[in-house]
């Protein structure tokens, strides 16, 4: 088993016990920010902590129309930009806490008077101490250079942090029952999908909605562990230009759980099938013609976590069959520090 399955596999016990532990802070937390709410948001992350970032974004746009933008570092370390950020929060997203440009943006943002919170996976560093508030993600120590336990963290805490900010009572007992169901998400069979890609050079991922963050981090990790070449569109987006890609037997693989968007996304999966697309649809039971099956995460704001914790389990699965190691992809090292 390579390191990458086992931290992956490690997720649902991870995320019950850091539901746990970070209950009274993020209470305290959504609290505060009730009572002094900011006008607008910022995200400052590189890499699979900015596709979590875009999950925090869209649900934060969504819950509160509160506009998010995910920041350029390089606004800061290359532009030097004089940020004017006062009533603004700063979500700084990072599991090791070291690049230098995050800890410079973060700096920059607090200087110019934004409120600065971080979600970080170790105690100690620099990002950490250029945040106003550290939340950690409690996700014990990731081996592989491929993110899996600590970008599934992030995303839990994430959406704990705006249940208690919208005191919604709904989301935080689906949050309850949701490792129980990662545990299930661990045990389906994504079979088809490692025997339809073992010979594949690219492919397209296709989410929407909050969906798109895990169809971005699929694509990442196709790239990081297998050497595809991997795009992620919304499904919407998709029919914009990406479309003239799609010749006879292209793969495409769509994310289409339970929720507002399964319905257009169903439609997408009908047309590409229609024009030769080598389809791989993963949808819950309620969807027949699925070829890879999902579990219902209980809440429609949670759907992303089973998808991407059943896709962790498929790549690394066709990371074996392709040959390569995905604890040790090629050029790459756990901690990537830019400026």
């Amino acid at each position: 088993m390579s390191l990458m399955l086992d931290e992956a596999r490690s997720a649902p016990e991870i995320i019950r016990s850091q539901l746990r532990r970070n209950a009274p802070m993020m209470a305290d937390l959504g609290e505060q920010l009730r009572q002094s709410p900011p006008v607008s948001a910022v995200t400052v992350a590189r890499g699979s902590s900015d596709h979590a970032a875009s999950y925090f974004a869209y649900l934060c746009m969504k819950q509160r129309g509160l506009p998010v933008a995910s920041l350029p570092p390089s606004l800061t370390t290359l532009a030097k930009t004089p940020w004017r950020a006062s009533g603004h929060l700063a979500l700084a997203v990072s599991q090791s806490g070291q690049s230098p440009d995050l800890v410079a943006t973060q700096q920059a943002l607090a200087t110019g008077g934004a409120r600065t919170l971080a979600l970080l996976n170790t105690l100690g560093t620099p990002l950490g101490a250029a945040s106003g508030t550290e939340i950690l993600l409690h996700a014990g120590e990731e081996k592989s250079v491929a993110a899996t336990k600590s970008y599934l963290a992030t995303l839990s805490a994430m959406a704990q942090l705006l249940g208690h900010w919208n005191e919604d009572r709904s989301l935080l007992t689906a949050l309850e029952g949701l490792p129980e169901r990662l545990e299930k998400a661990l045990e389906q069979d994504w079979g088809p999908a490692v025997e339809a890609l073992q010979a594949a050079d690219r492919l397209m991922v296709i989410g929407r909605g909050a969906g798109l963050a895990v169809a971005q981090e699929a694509a990442l990790k196709f790239k990081e562990t297998c050497a595809i070449q991997a795009e992620a569109f919304s499904g919407a987006e998709v029919r914009h230009g990406p479309m003239a890609l799609i010749g006879p037997d292209y793969p495409v693989l769509i994310f289409a759980p339970p929720g507002p968007e399964q319905a257009g996304l169903l439609t997408l999966a009908e047309w590409l099938e229609s024009v030769g697309a080598k389809v791989l649809l993963a949808a819950d039971a309620s969807v027949a013609k699925r070829q890879l099956t999902l579990v219902d995460a209980g809440h429609d704001d949670l759907q992303p976590l089973s998808v991407i914790q059943s896709f962790y389990v498929m790549v690394a699965a066709l990371a074996a069959a392709r040959g390569s190691d995905p604890d040790r992809p090629r050029h790459l090292n756990k901690v990537t520090c830019t400026l």
